[in-house]
């Protein structure tokens, strides 16, 4: 029937099962995800992010997870974009970020936690008071919190978004470009934007350890970062070799399986002191 409507008058559409099943499966799961915050069914595991000598421990991402009681563990891939569509976005994001930086009170001192945004939430006026409010509810210095950003955030409203990275910079708060490479990024991006950090994204290490083009690609954009003052994680390391490759093209910081699954908040401690161990233990 709606369809129909949306086609104009004196339109005809026959009943189409496909889609009405997909209906009300996203009806379900928009019912489903109105009562997840208040239920406390979501979860945070947090990925190590790992200096480029692997020694140590720099921060680590913040990844939701939906623990539905009947579904299981549901992706982020499934239901994050209708969130975004309902808005329901900007509450959880907003329970992210304080349950992010309370996790991140029990590490050491020198571990940030990062927590990325959604372009919902980067746009809504909300998004300085929910920082804010997380930081004085949890007591952790504004300086290890870092908010992860798209460039897809940027596009839309480029003077906006510049005001509004300004105005969570003057928090103290650090502020990363995530998945460069992926989309629409060009050098004007980090002329332009008060970033900390640039994100490499996975898709660029795939092919490191065979392709001279690509490692010429990511030094290029680490001696560029380098230069306007912006620190470099270059994220999706699996093998020994992506991260012997990474570390000589000058990279900072690493992410990924070898480095480091997503865990618990509480199993960051154990991989700090395993690293730790390591380090010693070498000549």
């Amino acid at each position: 029937m709606y369809r129909a409507k949306s086609d104009g008058r004196g339109s005809l559409r026959f009943f189409e099962p496909k889609i009405d099943a997909d209906m009300r499966a996203r009806r379900n799961l928009e019912a489903d995800l109105r009562l997840a915050l208040e239920r406390s069914q979501f979860e945070l595991a947090y990925q190590p992010q790992v200096d480029a000598a692997g020694s140590f421990v720099c921060g680590a991402e913040a990844l939701l997870r939906w623990r539905h009681p009947q579904r299981g563990i549901v992706s982020p891939l499934d239901f994050i974009e209708l969130a975004e569509d309902t808005r329901l976005i900007v509450p959880i994001g907003r329970w992210v970020l304080e349950q992010a930086c309370r996790d991140a009170m029990a590490w050491p001192s020198t571990i940030r936690v990062a927590v990325n945004l959604s372009a919902v939430q980067f746009r809504h006026g909300s998004l300085l008071r929910d920082v804010l409010g997380a930081l004085q509810l949890s007591g952790l210095p504004a300086r290890r919190l870092e908010l992860e950003i798209t460039e897809s955030v940027n596009l839309a409203d480029a003077q906006q978004a510049l005001s509004t990275l300004r105005e969570v910079r003057s928090l103290g708060v650090q502020v990363a470009l995530d998945d460069f490479g992926t989309g629409y990024s060009s050098v004007s991006y980090l002329r332009d934007f008060p970033f900390d950090r640039i994100k490499i994204d996975r898709s660029f290490v795939r092919d490191v350890d065979t392709s001279s083009t690509t490692q010429a690609i990511i030094r290029a954009v680490v001696d560029l970062s380098h230069s306007l003052g912006m620190k470099t994680t270059v994220e999706g390391i699996e093998t020994s070799q992506q991260l012997q490759i990474v570390q000589q093209l000058g990279c900072s910081e690493v992410q990924g399986y070898l480095v480091g699954r997503p865990c618990a908040a509480a199993e960051i401690i154990d991989i700090i002191r395993k690293l730790s161990l390591t380090a010693a233990d070498e000549p």
